[in-house]
């Protein structure tokens, strides 16, 4: 059901976000032929690739043909073309440097930051992609909105301005809040940007702070960075009074949203091409809608150096079906990443059963936790855990508790490493994401 609010402006781009799958698929099908001879004559790096492969342009005809012929593509890849050739670009790039607008980085929570150049005229495509998602949040001209200085994947006062919002800047990186409620309280923003590590600080704030009152002008507020548990959801939107939402990345390819329904986050179709694939060491298949696999991207709107059937590691129930809001596009839901699966003592271990048995504590809400590895197969399942030291006494019987709720969930004992949320948090390698799964 389409939500509550009025909806004769719904939709930012109404032709494009409620197109016709079949219109949709039409306009992807020449978005990829008119790209895949682009990157041919432009990249070093596809050009290789694909002779290596026995593909040329010429031999590609449809979409049918882009998907059977085109060869997969991994941020190693990339990474060893970048290191065996000196080229900071990775021979991705189709354009001459001067005609760059910017060069942003990704986070780099897996490893080192990749770099994504990028040319614009008003505001950078990831955050142009942005505004429909900020519409539907229920931002409009003149609107407020708190921001914090951009520090990865662009400048985003660029996509707010192009909505015609009036942008007050903002520190809003850990250890900050207490004067982020202070600006909501002076500025009554209608729209504020957040990570997952601030709002795990703004739970602790809420202690001594009504947050319901300063967050009282927001229309709604974004979270990215890492899921939020989901009793801490709820509290974010019973307590406090926010609707959140969240989003996620689209394959380093842009990002994908929630709507109001708040079910799955919505890939703008007019921008990349997506496929969710099972992968074995010599062949692939499409996976059935809505069953689990690899999200596989490639950029439809990136002429600056586009990234053509990258595997993300990112597992995805992906679906076309068109959802409660009206909008056709394909939604998905994340379940993890490939690589964060832990086999201990020939047991698997996934991230959502531990963060089941974290969260269901009341000290350990916030569902801060690592699993600490150095080999995807252990021998023991070691776990550092974070928890608030306002709510917790008695930290020894916390862990008591914290390690028979894993092993109902997990079949595993863990090896537990107590820490508050504040300490562990500092761990982080990232500007934004903090890791699930690390090093020993």
């Amino acid at each position: 059901m389409v939500g509550d609010r009025d909806t004769a402006d719904r939709y930012f781009e109404p032709q494009v976000e409620t197109m016709p799958r079949q219109e949709l698929r039409a306009r992807q099908e020449k978005q990829l032929l008119e790209l895949v001879e682009y990157a041919y004559a432009n990249s070093a790096f596809y050009r290789e690739l694909w002779d290596e492969h026995g593909t040329h342009p010429r031999d590609i005809r449809s979409l049918e043909d882009f998907r059977a012929r085109i060869p997969f593509i991994t941020k190693d890849m990339i990474r060893a073309y970048r290191t065996r050739t000196g080229d900071p670009f990775a021979g991705l790039l189709c354009v001459p440097v001067e005609e760059l607008t910017s060069v942003s980085s990704s986070s780099g929570t897996t490893g080192d930051p990749e770099f994504f150049a990028e040319i614009w005229q008003d505001a950078p495509p990831l955050v142009t992609a942005q505004v429909r998602d900020l519409w539907e949040l229920g931002l409009r001209p003149g609107d407020r909105v708190l921001s914090p200085p951009g520090t990865f994947r662009n400048f985003m006062d660029a996509g707010f301005q192009a909505l015609g919002a009036v942008v007050i800047e903002v520190d809003t990186w850990m250890g900050n809040m207490p004067e982020v409620v202070e600006a909501l309280r002076t500025y009554r923003p209608a729209y504020l940007q957040m990570m997952y590590p601030q709002m795990v600080e703004l739970e602790h704030l809420a202690e001594k702070t009504d947050l319901r009152e300063a967050f009282s002008s927001l229309k709604g507020a974004s979270c990215a960075g890492q899921p939020l548990s989901r009793k801490m959801r709820e509290r974010i939107r019973d307590d406090w009074g926010i609707d959140v939402y969240e989003y996620t990345s689209a394959a380093d390819t842009g990002t994908a949203w929630e709507c109001r329904e708040h079910d799955g986050f919505h890939l703008w179709e007019d921008t990349v091409f997506a496929e969710c694939v099972e992968v074995d060491e010599h062949s692939w298949h499409d996976v059935a809608e809505s069953d689990l696999g690899e999200l596989v991207a490639t950029d439809l709107d990136n002429r600056a150096a586009p990234l053509i059937r990258y595997r993300s590691e990112d597992l995805v129930r992906l679906s076309r079906d068109t959802c409660g809001c009206g909008r056709t596009h394909a939604r998905m839901w994340v379940a993890g990443r490939r690589g964060d699966e832990t086999v201990v003592q020939g047991r698997s271990v996934v991230l959502r059963d531990v963060w089941q048995a974290v969260e269901d504590q009341p000290e350990t809400v916030a569902g801060v936790f690592q699993i600490v590895r150095d080999r995807r197969e252990v021998d023991e399942l070691r776990l550092r855990v974070g928890y608030d030291p306002h709510l917790t006494g008695d930290v020894d019987a916390l862990a008591g508790r914290l390690s028979e709720a894993v092993r109902e969930r997990t079949g595993v004992k863990p090896v537990l490493d107590m820490r508050t949320e504040e300490d562990l948090l500092k761990t982080m390698t990232s500007v934004a994401k903090f890791p699930r799964v690390v090093k020993t």
